[in-house]
C-alpha cells in the first residue's frame, strides 16, 4: 500500500463493508487493515488528496480532518450540489 500511496496525488478511501461478507469472521479478520491516520500520512513528503464517501467508520482517523488534502467535507458538500441540479433538470426547473 505504500508504494502506490508514494506514487499517487489521491487516494479515494472507503470502508470495508461488513455487509459483503458470507462470514463473519472472516470480515473481523480483515476489518482495519487499511487506517489512514496522520501517521500514515507523515511518511509521504507530498500532499496527497484525500476522498472519502462519508460516513466513516474507523478507516480514516479524525486527526486527518485538518489535513489540508483532506477533501472529503468538500466532496460531500459538492455532491449536495449536484443532486440539488439534477432534481431541478429532473422537474424542469432548469
Amino acid at each position: 500500500m505504500f508504494k502506490a500511496v508514494s506514487e499517487s496525488s489521491l487516494i479515494y478511501m472507503t470502508r470495508i463493508q461488513k455487509e459483503r461478507f458470507g462470514d463473519l469472521s472472516e470480515y473481523e479478520r480483515v476489518k482495519g487493515s487499511y487506517i489512514i491516520n496522520k501517521a500514515f500520512l507523515d511518511r509521504f513528503k507530498k500532499k496527497i488528496t484525500i476522498l472519502h464517501p462519508l460516513p466513516r467508520v474507523d478507516e480514516i482517523s479524525t486527526d486527518v480532518d485538518d489535513y489540508p488534502g483532506a477533501a472529503y467535507f468538500r466532496q460531500i458538500r459538492n455532491g449536495v450540489f449536484v443532486r440539488m441540479a439534477l432534481l431541478a433538470m429532473i422537474l424542469g426547473k432548469m
